[in-house]
């Protein structure tokens, strides 16, 4: 099967007073906040406060402990498991396989994730927005850090996600990279809804609302 196009035109998520604990400590408290299509959330906080975490249990990777987050697409509520494929998740916890080239490890992971073969050309244009169209046979081993980085992008790219997920979004990434991270956060701001973990105020700046912890 080869992917088709993207079909959300609206999505909302609304969080009620959600908290996170993992046995008797509590990792945030009573978080409520709305968002939809055309806004943006940073969520701020020393190291360990939890940033991280607060993002994989709005992607519903983890479930809260307390309260409640209620997914939308189209104005229909929907559960999480259709959410997730209207999300893409950039995180310092995805792993490439080193033996396998840029555009292998996107049609791997994408069949992986969605038992779905995307389009060569869709591939080729989101290694492009990252900058690594030169770069797309090379075996993944061969990468800096700052080009993994950037091919954590193109994956979160791929299936035009409604809802854009940014852990540690310039992280690794040199002044070129940022860049291209920064206009990438501009316009998942004008079509969707994008979400960070913010570690310094430049990065808070790309989001309208802020969440600190």
């Amino acid at each position: 099967m080869e992917s088709g196009g993207n079909s959300v035109n609206r999505v909302s998520i609304i969080a009620d007073g959600i908290s996170k604990k993992f046995d008797h400590r509590i990792v945030f408290r009573n978080i409520s906040f709305s968002l939809s299509t055309a806004s943006s959330l940073s969520v701020t906080g020393k190291n360990g406060a939890g940033k991280s975490t607060l993002l994989k249990t709005i992607a519903g990777l983890i479930s809260p402990t307390e309260g409640s987050i209620r997914y939308t697409i189209n104005n229909d509520n929907v559960d999480i498991e259709m959410f997730r494929h209207a999300v893409g998740f950039v995180s310092p916890y995805l792993n490439f396989y080193d033996e396998f080239s840029a555009s292998e490890n996107i049609n791997i992971l994408a069949r992986i994730r969605s038992a779905i073969r995307p389009k060569e050309n869709a591939v080729m244009k989101v290694l492009e927005t990252v900058g690594l169209p030169g770069h797309c046979n090379d075996l993944v081993g061969t990468y800096s850090s700052g080009m993994k980085q950037r091919l954590k992008y193109a994956y979160a790219l791929l299936n035009n996600p409604a809802v854009l997920i940014l852990d540690e979004p310039t992280g690794s990434l040199d002044d070129e990279g940022i860049e291209i991270a920064r206009q990438i956060a501009e316009q998942q701001k004008k079509n969707g809804i994008l979400i960070i973990a913010a570690n310094d105020a430049r990065e808070a700046r790309w989001c309208d609302q802020e969440v600190r912890l």
